[in-house]
């Protein structure tokens, strides 16, 4: 066993082990590869992978005015959970604020709420929350009620009378089911990853198999080669986004309130995307290997920075910008927007 052992790790196996070292250290592309996107991959998903919800969007509508709600709104904004986005003057405004997506909390205090504290009786708050992702929803109602305990606690800690209660009205998924908040966000993400190793696999076959250069050669002009192998990869895509949509509505009940052409357009333009993403890294690459690694470097930021799978509110605000050059997380939203909003 020991005869064995010196024979495999030698004099030869060392001085192989060396040779293999300097050709990786030669290879500059390779080293790379192995530091830089481990790197960058970790720093993104520590980040975007957050679980914790901070700011969010809190639109108020205070009918009372009185010291004793500019107490209760204070309660709720002392934390970096909610930052307010506005006031409004009606709950009607406050309900198109909270369509439009430009809250996610609204909170609505009633006009005799320091008259009915100072009578003795609890008074109701309402709550709106934007349960189109449900798992904020549900944090966001705990963090409320929370602040609200607060606020019932007397100076001595027993609990002060009247109470205030909270009346939440869950909007766009009574239900809270998380499943249509993930299958919307991911959605997205199939068709632009699939979209690129499709066209970047189809792409580079031609490249290695020196056909590009027999095509070229023939009367018809670049744009018609490129688009005549695109259209195909187009359709081929689309019939998965139907398939998707299917599997959607049949297993997970995703509903389907808003415009189907809308749908289809946003689907539509997702899709070329993908394509032309996966186009452009074939230009790039020389071979299969190349693409796999180029894809390797683009396709995870573009998953984990969708807001597919984490809100993009539970993002640090110097990552948050970075989702605006995503195709993916616009996607996203109009996804939501068109099949759970409608």
């Amino acid at each position: 066993m020991r005869r064995a052992w010196s024979r495999l790790f030698g004099g030869r196996f060392w001085t192989l082990a060396l040779k293999e070292l300097r050709q990786i250290r030669r290879d500059r592309r390779l080293t790379l590869s192995l530091i830089v996107p481990p790197t960058l991959q970790i720093l993104l998903f520590g980040f975007a992978l957050d679980s914790d919800v901070r700011n969010l969007r809190l639109g108020i509508v205070d009918e009372s005015r009185t010291t004793e709600s500019r107490q209760l709104i204070s309660a709720l904004t002392e934390n970096d959970t909610f930052k307010v986005a506005g006031f409004y003057t009606t709950s009607a405004v406050l309900g198109e604020a909270l369509a439009d997506g430009r809250l996610e909390i609204g909170v609505v205090v009633p006009y005799d709420f320091a008259k009915l504290r100072a009578r003795g009786r609890p008074v109701t708050v309402q709550v709106l929350l934007n349960a189109a992702n449900a798992n904020t929803a549900q944090i966001a109602q705990g963090y409320i009620e929370g602040a609200v305990a607060w606020l019932n606690r007397g100076v001595d800690g027993a609990p002060a009378a009247p109470p205030v209660e909270l009346r939440a009205a869950y909007l766009y998924n009574p239900g809270l089911v998380n499943a249509w908040f993930i299958v919307t966000g991911v959605f997205g993400t199939l068709i632009i990853l699939n979209g690129s190793l499709v066209s970047a696999a189809t792409m580079i076959r031609e490249k290695e198999r020196g056909t590009v250069e027999q095509l070229l050669m023939t009367p018809a002009s670049a744009l018609e080669i490129v688009a005549a192998k695109m259209v195909p990869l187009f359709i081929l895509l689309m019939a998965m986004v139907g398939l998707v949509l299917t599997v959607a509505g049949l297993v997970f009940h995703v509903p389907f309130r808003g415009s189907a052409g809308l749908a289809l357009a946003a689907c539509a333009c997702c899709v070329l995307t993908g394509i032309g993403l996966g186009t452009f890294v074939s230009t790039l690459a020389r071979s299969a290997n190349q693409t796999q690694l180029i894809g390797f470097f683009v396709n995870p930021p573009l998953a984990m920075l969708s807001g597919g799978l984490t809100p993009i509110e539970a993002m640090p605000k110097w990552v948050q910008p970075l989702t605006l050059l995503n195709p993916i997380a616009h996607f996203a939203t109009i996804a939501r927007s068109v099949l759970i909003k409608g």
